[in-house]
């Protein structure tokens, strides 16, 4: 496939292209400040407000892959080929807004918690990668692109959409609202407010299959926590995963 050249592009170093490689870095550090003897391990500040929609610890080892494939894109958007492609172009300001995001999220999270400022930073972040996730479920992709955009952003995007509940939650019992006995109601109503949200971006974005797979494997870990504490939250999860598997089935038809 022939690459995309931006009009008018010129040979010199687009700021947003360094704003990528710096934010797809500080994202990776920041959550290692308390080794630095600054704030506590983000998975203590979870616990310490944990929910019965919060995942099982397993499920955050995505990490990994989600800090490579991110590092992957950073590279790859970086690369003198891609210099003058309007589409990954288009993705260079937003993603680095993301990875940001990512950064801000973990360091304000590793000092203060999982507060309500801590929504608003994962919201604004998700925001950044939904933007991504429209503008590649649009577009005629080549195969670095579909390997090295497409799914680390549309990955990441799943994610954080499953994350931005998961901490709403969180914040929640962090300023003292709690459920009581009505927490697994709440909890498997905010599942499935979730997985419907999920299967719209999947409708939308022609049946997206990494988002798709993320946004399962996200839902398997709270099925694997919470829904073995409540019936409730465990047919949240599985009116959920429905939803999930439906939109993503509906998209790929409105695609063909």
């Amino acid at each position: 496939m022939a690459t995309r050249i931006h009009p008018g592009a010129s040979s010199a170093v687009n700021p947003a292209t360094i704003a990528v490689l710096i934010a797809a870095a500080l994202q990776i550090l920041t959550p290692l400040m308390p080794a630095l003897g600054i704030g506590e391990p983000i998975g203590s500040q979870s616990d310490s407000v944990r929910t019965i929609i919060t995942p099982a610890g397993w499920a955050f080892s995505i990490w990994g892959a989600l800090y490579t494939g991110s590092t992957l894109f950073a590279i790859y958007q970086a690369l003198p080929a891609q210099r003058n492609n309007a589409l990954i172009d288009r993705l260079r300001w937003p993603a680095a807004g993301a990875f940001l995001g990512n950064a801000l999220w973990a360091a304000y999270t590793q000092v203060y918690g999982l507060s309500v400022i801590s929504v608003v930073i994962i919201a604004a972040t998700l925001l950044c990668l939904l933007i991504c996730y429209r503008t590649l479920s649009f577009a005629q992709l080549s195969t670095g692109e579909r390997w090295l955009a497409y799914l680390p952003l549309c990955a990441l995007a799943a994610w954080l959409t499953v994350a931005t509940t998961v901490n709403i939650a969180a914040a929640l019992r962090y300023h003292g609202v709690e459920a009581g006995e009505s927490a697994p109601v709440i909890g498997a109503i905010i599942v499935v407010v979730a997985g419907a949200i999920g299967a719209t971006a999947l409708v939308r974005g022609r049946g997206n299959l990494p988002y798709a797979a993320v946004f399962l494997w996200a839902l398997s870990a709270i099925f694997a926590a919470g829904g073995q504490q409540s019936s409730l939250v465990a047919g949240g999860v599985a009116v959920a995963a429905v939803l999930i598997i439906g939109g993503a089935i509906a998209g790929a038809r409105r695609t063909r």
